[in-house]
């Protein structure tokens, strides 16, 4: 396998708070889940207010050309905010999930887990991306939550890539090891963001903990974690998220800038 510093080197991953990556591979741009909106209260279509405590550290124009979004669901507005609606009318292709896709319209596309598309390298080949499966709460949680999916990046010369997206189940973590691992570079949405009375508080996304249980099932040789900062319902911090990882003996595997 690929070292985590030619890793690193070889498919560059940019977090840029909440859950917003840039990942460059195979000569494209992908940029999951994008929101730049300021601080404050954000209401959410039939549930909670949500409210974010810090901006984004860029601006959409800072980023440079995107060749795809993945967007992991698109009606929560700390996944998918106004600032980063409006970036997907300037990107040529959105992947997403199916009810996602018949929101957006414009150049949205909807994959249902493990469908895939594959798009051309800019220096001949191509790159799959394959929607994974993920559960946005406990199990059950679909109808509250919504839809969601994470996304799978593969190429003959090039390493997997996970991204997570707002996954809560180690199951459907094991599914993926299953049909794709090792996963070398895996994008961990994290933080434990909890709503009370929304499911008596369970897990909404991974905490750390979580977070380093599935870096092991994935044998993920290197972890970005995303979406552990910016919101009031994480209830943990990334700090939380490196101690966690030291205390199961991976925090090796981190990339943390």
């Amino acid at each position: 396998m690929t070292p985590v510093d030619a890793t690193a080197e070889q498919i560059p991953v940019r977090v840029f708070g909440g859950p917003t990556a840039l990942i460059e591979y195979g000569g494209l741009r992908f940029l999951s889940d994008p929101t730049f909106d300021g601080t404050g209260h954000y209401p959410t279509p039939g549930g909670p207010t949500l409210t974010k405590t810090a901006p984004s550290p860029v601006e959409p124009g800072d980023l440079g050309p995107v060749d795809a979004v993945l967007l992991s669901h698109d009606e929560h507005p700390d996944n998918l905010d106004r600032s980063g609606r409006a970036l997907l009318a300037e990107v040529p292709l959105t992947l997403t999930t199916r009810g996602g896709a018949g929101r957006l319209g414009g150049t949205a596309r909807g994959l249902a887990p493990w469908e895939s598309v594959r798009l051309d390298r800019p220096g001949g080949g191509s790159v799959t991306v394959t929607a994974a499966p993920a559960l946005h709460g406990p199990e059950g949680a679909e109808p509250i939550s919504g839809e969601v999916i994470g996304f799978l990046l593969t190429s003959d010369d090039l390493p997997t890539v996970y991204v997570s997206g707002d996954n809560a189940s180690l199951d459907l973590v094991r599914e993926i090891a299953d049909r794709f691992g090792p996963v070398d570079t895996a994008v961990l949405f994290a933080g434990a963001p909890r709503i009370q009375p929304l499911f008596d508080g369970a897990l909404l996304v991974l905490d750390g903990a979580g977070a380093a249980e599935a870096a092991g099932i994935l044998g993920a040789r290197r972890v970005v974690p995303a979406h552990c900062d910016s919101w009031a319902h994480f209830t943990e911090t990334r700090e939380d998220l490196v101690a966690a990882f030291e205390a199961a003996g991976v925090a090796d595997r981190l990339q943390l800038d």
